[in-house]
């Protein structure tokens, strides 16, 4: 089982929103500053949501635009 989570930057923080709808209702939405800290957050989330047992073998982002990455 997968699910696709839609990724969209948050103005307020500069930071990501990562959020899916369950069909059956509910769902997940969570936020992470980092690309790195909202991979923490979704796996998290996840976990979470999911009865033991139940959780998506795979989660797939899908960015609504695409991330511009800093290089130093």
């Amino acid at each position: 089982m997968e699910i696709v989570l839609s990724v969209t930057p948050c103005a307020e923080t500069g930071g990501f929103v990562a959020r899916w709808d369950d069909p059956a209702g509910g769902g997940i939405t969570t936020q992470g500053e980092t690309l790195a800290e909202l991979q923490t957050m979704i796996n998290d989330a996840v976990l979470g949501y999911f009865e033991h047992g139940t959780a998506p073998a795979r989660v797939r982002l899908h960015f609504t635009q695409d991330p511009v990455l800093a290089v130093a």
